[in-house]
């Protein structure tokens, strides 16, 4: 009898042993999602369509000046772009990107007359003289992605960010400063050489969502598509940024990609000025279309 029980007794030890030993085994081999670190370097072929709104000194109606055919920046430029992500497993990543946007042009005889508000004050351009035209603009993109949706070879996700421009606007020539109580007219005779400027950091949130379909084995069709509207005390903006392309896959590590790329901006901030003069706030209306290529690096 009492070998019977040393006998069970034994079995229920060894039957506890091997069970907290399964258990322990599960709990060490529980599979975890691996994090992955993206790098991508490129470039895009934009072909730009930048304006802004001024004051037509004669008449004093505002206008839409056109960057590009009144003041001859650039149309069509190769840029750089820049871009990371770093995601936590399969369904949650965040990303930021940068594109570097810089013009710079001269007008030997200008043939459009305006006045334009920078800096809380108001500028006089005279048609006939020189003018030297400064648009920069960076823009950088930082947000959060979650991947909502997922089969074996495709994705869908919403992001939630923001879109940050760093905006120059530089005018180099002749130009008059309307000075308190003078009228748009009597502006004009104040024009000696001078460089005004203004730089503006422009935030913009954004909503969007994007995905991305594998194909082929190596082969993957991704996009994304962005917006945003917003109208807080003394700026409005919105923006919209679409992209889609085919990335493939060169080894594990590298990629390479082709996409397409369309952006548009409005951007309008008011300034204080006198209210005898109905000069047009400072704003800008800036789109870019074109495609893009990069080769990109994961770890």
């Amino acid at each position: 009898m009492i070998k019977s029980v040393a006998i069970f007794s034994l079995g229920l030890f060894s039957s506890s042993v091997f069970a907290a030993g399964a258990a322990n085994s599960y709990s060490v081999s529980a599979p975890v999602e691996p994090s992955e670190i993206m790098l991508k370097l490129g470039g895009f072929y934009s072909n730009s369509n930048s304006s802004m709104d001024v004051t037509n000194p004669v008449q004093g109606n505002n206008f839409r000046l056109d960057f590009e055919e009144d003041l001859a920046l650039e149309e069509s430029q190769f840029l750089p772009f820049f871009e990371a992500s770093y995601h936590f497993n399969s369904r949650h990543s965040i990303y930021f990107d940068w594109k570097q946007l810089h013009r710079n042009a001269e007008v030997q005889k200008l043939t459009i007359p305006f006045q334009v508000t920078l800096d809380d004050q108001v500028y006089d351009i005279q048609s006939g003289g020189r003018l030297e035209t400064t648009l920069n603009i960076d823009i950088a993109r930082l947000g959060y992605g979650y991947n909502f949706y997922q089969g074996n070879n495709f994705n869908l996700g919403l992001s939630l960010g923001v879109h940050t421009m760093f905006i120059k606007t530089a005018f180099d020539g002749d130009i008059g400063v309307c000075a308190k109580g003078e009228t748009l007219q009597q502006c004009a005779q104040t024009a000696t050489p001078r460089f005004v400027d203004e730089e503006v950091t422009a935030p913009l949130p954004d909503v969007g969502l994007y995905g991305d379909y594998e194909f082929s084995p190596g082969f993957k069709f991704n996009a994304h598509a962005q917006y945003f509207y917003i109208k807080l005390d003394d700026i409005k903006g919105s923006l919209v940024d679409i992209r889609a392309g085919v990335e493939a896959e060169i080894t594990k590590n590298w990629h390479m990609s082709a996409a397409f790329n369309y952006y548009k901006v409005d951007v309008d901030f008011k300034h204080s000025v006198s209210d005898q003069l109905n000069v047009a706030d400072y704003n800008l209306y800036y789109s870019f279309i074109g495609p893009m290529l990069s080769v990109s690096y994961r770890f």
